[in-house]
C-alpha cells in the first residue's frame, strides 16, 4: 500500500504542474509521514547529501562554461574549426559539429553550447545558403556532445549518484571521450551526404596570415581544455581543484586577453550562475531524500527484480532499459531522471555484469537526445529560440538526426568498448 502511495503521490504531483525538485522533495514528506517513517530521518538525509566536496565540481564548471561563453570564446572556436573543415563542401556544417566538441569541452552544457554556437553559427550558415532549419537542429543534435565530453556535470552527477568505487569522475570523463568521438564522426558523415545531394557551398578560401591570427586567438581558449580535462586525466589536479583554476583561467582570458565582456555584467553572470546552481542542489538534497524512501518501500528491489524476471540476458535488458529511458526523456529533464533512476537501475545492472561506467555513458546518451525531444526538451526550446523558428518546424527538421543519434546509441549500448577502452588503459 505505501508503495501505491508513493507511486501516486509522485505522478499527481507532477501532473499539476509542480517543479521537479518540489514534487521529488514533497512525495518523499508525505510516505514518509503516512508510513510512519522518522521525519528526522529525512532531513539529515537532505542535509547530508548535499555535503560532499565533489558537489563543488558542478558550480565551478558552471561558471567557466558561462563566462568563456560570453566572453567570445564560441565565435573564436567557429573560427578555429573552419580552419580544418571549412573548405570542404558544406564545411560550414562541420564547423558547427566541430566547435560544438570544442565548446562541449569547456561548458559541458548542451543548452550552452546550443545557445553559444547557435547564435554565431545559424545567421552565418542561413547566410551562406542553408536552410534555416536544418541550422538549427544540426546545432542542437551536435550539442548533445557536450552530454558526453569532458567535463560534462551530468556525468559529474551521475558519478556521485551512482556513490560507488567502480565509478569516478575521472573514470566518466574517461568513458565519454570515444563516444563523443563515434557521435562527431556520424553527424559529419550525415552532413557530407547532405552537402553533396543539396549542393551547400564551401567556405571561400583563408590566407595564411589570417589562420595564424586566427589560431593564435583560439588558443588561449583551448588552453582550458587542456586545464579543465588534461588536468583531470593525468591525475593532476582533482575535479574540483580543475574546476577552481579553470574559472580563474576563464575570468583572466575573459578580461584581459579577449576583453569582449564588460566587467560590470559579471555580478549577473555570477547571478544566473547561482540560480542554476542553486536549483542543482535542491534537486539533490530532494532526490537522496526521495531515494531514501523508495528504498524503504522496496521500489528498486521491484523494479530490478521485474526487469531480471523479463529476461537474464543483458543486451535485451539493455534494450529494455533504453526504451525506458527515452520515453521518460521525452517528459523530465536530465538531471532529475539521473537522481532518481541511477539508484534504482545500477544495481540491475551490475547484477547482470554490466560495467556501471559503460552504463552511465548508455544513461548519458539516452538522455542527451531526451534533451532535444518533445515535449520538454530544453535544447529543443533553445534552438528553436536562438533560429527564431517554431518548435513544430524544428521538430519536423530533426527527425533524420533522431535516426543518426539512435545509431550512435546502439553503438554505445552494444559495443562497451567505446565506453571502456580509454578508461581501462589509463584509469
Amino acid at each position: 500500500m505505501t508503495l501505491v502511495i508513493f507511486m501516486v503521490t509522485f505522478v499527481v504531483l507532477m501532473a499539476v504542474g509542480m517543479p521537479v525538485a518540489y514534487a521529488v522533495g514533497l512525495t518523499a514528506v508525505i510516505v514518509t509521514a503516512i508510513a510512519g517513517y522518522s521525519l528526522d530521518g529525512l532531513i539529515i538525509t537532505i542535509f547530508h547529501s548535499t555535503d560532499n566536496v565533489n558537489l563543488l565540481t558542478i558550480p565551478f564548471f558552471v561558471f567557466a562554461g558561462a563566462i568563456m561563453a560570453e566572453g567570445g570564446m564560441a565565435r573564436r572556436l567557429v573560427d578555429f574549426a573552419g580552419l580544418f573543415v571549412g573548405w570542404i563542401r558544406g564545411g560550414l556544417a562541420l564547423v558547427n559539429i566541430l566547435a560544438s566538441t570544442l565548446f562541449g569541452a569547456i561548458s559541458g552544457s548542451s543548452v550552452a553550447d546550443t545557445a553559444s554556437i547557435g547564435s554565431v553559427l545559424i545567421p552565418e550558415m542561413e547566410r551562406k545558403g542553408y536552410p534555416r532549419t536544418f541550422s538549427a537542429v544540426l546545432t542542437a543534435s551536435a550539442s548533445v556532445q557536450a552530454i558526453l565530453v569532458p567535463p560534462s556535470h551530468n556525468s559529474v552527477l551521475f558519478a556521485i549518484v551512482a556513490n560507488t568505487a567502480a565509478v569516478t569522475i575521472p573514470g566518466m570523463f574517461l568513458a565519454g571521450i570515444v563516444p563523443t568521438l563515434v557521435l562527431c564522426g556520424s553527424l559529419i558523415v550525415m552532413c557530407l551526404i547532405s552537402a553533396r545531394r543539396n549542393n551547400y557551398p564551401k567556405q571561400d578560401k583563408i590566407e595564411f596570415k589570417r589562420k595564424i591570427k586566427i589560431a593564435l586567438d583560439a588558443f588561449w581558449g583551448l588552453i582550458t581544455i587542456v586545464i579543465i580535462s588534461g588536468g583531470i586525466l593525468s591525475g593532476f589536479f582533482t575535479p574540483t581543484e580543475s574546476g577552481a583554476i579553470a574559472c580563474i583561467w576563464a575570468l583572466f582570458v575573459t578580461f584581459f586577453i579577449y576583453r569582449e565582456y564588460k566587467f560590470s555584467d559579471l555580478p549577473k553572470l555570477i547571478h544566473r550562475t547561482i540560480k542554476t546552481v542553486t536549483m542543482v542542489m535542491v534537486l539533490i538534497a530532494f532526490a537522496a531524500a526521495f531515494g531514501s524512501v523508495m528504498t524503504l518501500v522496496g521500489l528498486p528491489q521491484q523494479i530490478s527484480s521485474a526487469l531480471i524476471s523479463l529476461s537474464n540476458n543483458k543486451y535485451v535488458i539493455l534494450s529494455i532499459i533504453n526504451v525506458m529511458l527515452l520515453l521518460l526523456g521525452l517528459l523530465m529533464d536530465m538531471a532529475p531522471l539521473i537522481l532518481i533512476l541511477t539508484p534504482i537501475l545500477l544495481p540491475v545492472v551490475i547484477q547482470l555484469g554490466i560495467n556501471p561506467i559503460h552504463f552511465g555513458i548508455i544513461m548519458m546518451t539516452n538522455l542527451g537526445i531526451g534533451l532535444i525531444t518533445p515535449p520538454v526538451g530544453s535544447v529543443l526550446f533553445v534552438a528553436s529560440a536562438v533560429s527564431g523558428l517554431k518548435i513544430e518546424q524544428v521538430v519536423k527538421a530533426m527527425i533524420p538526426f533522431y535516426f543518426v543519434l539512435l545509431i550512435v546509441l546502439l553503438m554505445i549500448t552494444y559495443l562497451p568498448f567505446l565506453s571502456l577502452w580509454l578508461p581501462s588503459h589509463f584509469h
